[in-house]
């Protein structure tokens, strides 16, 4: 008969090799459907922001760096012309304070990123399902409020807001 101490240990060990092995799993489905929307956002973005009157050259993917306070920085999505920029921030469930958090983040932005300080920098956010009030914070505030749908993405604001008509 075993022992109820070393079984017990048995046992612990056991569900702890569990839990680690579900953490795992976890980050990694995680990070695969993170990736996944932001190739779902990026693959229609240059047409959709081209609608609005924004001429985009080409895009980067999660463009990371050091700020200068020596934290890390990181951006889902970079579109960008030589005289603008969207900077796309992507989302699976777009709620009030992932407004907050990346409007913070786009204000450091010409800091974080001189080739940038000279642009003109609009936000946008994209998203497969939003909070209550969150996808109105981004109309609010200004940013571009991009949903996610079926198998590509549109724009959700009112086409008057953001056409530049080129300009």
């Amino acid at each position: 008969m075993p022992k109820p101490i070393a079984s017990f240990r048995k046992l612990t060990a056991s569900f702890q090799d569990t839990d680690r092995k579900l953490n795992q799993l976890e980050k990694l489905f995680t990070s695969q459907w993170g990736k996944l929307m932001e190739s779902l956002i990026e693959g229609d973005l240059v047409a959709l922001l081209r609608d609005r009157g924004i001429l985009i050259a080409d895009t980067t993917m999660r463009l990371k760096g050091k700020c200068p306070d020596g934290g890390n920085y990181e951006f889902d999505i970079i579109a960008h012309n030589g005289a603008e920029v969207v900077v796309v921030e992507v989302k699976t469930t777009l709620r009030p304070q992932d407004v907050k958090d990346f409007i913070e983040r786009l204000n450091q932005l010409k800091g974080w990123i001189p080739r940038y300080a000279h642009n003109q920098i609009y936000g946008a956010m994209a998203w497969l399902t939003a909070d209550a009030g969150a996808e109105q914070m981004l109309e609010n505030r200004g940013l571009f409020s991009i949903r996610a749908t079926g198998n590509s993405a549109s724009i959700q604001n009112p086409t008057s807001l953001f056409h530049t008509n080129g300009k």
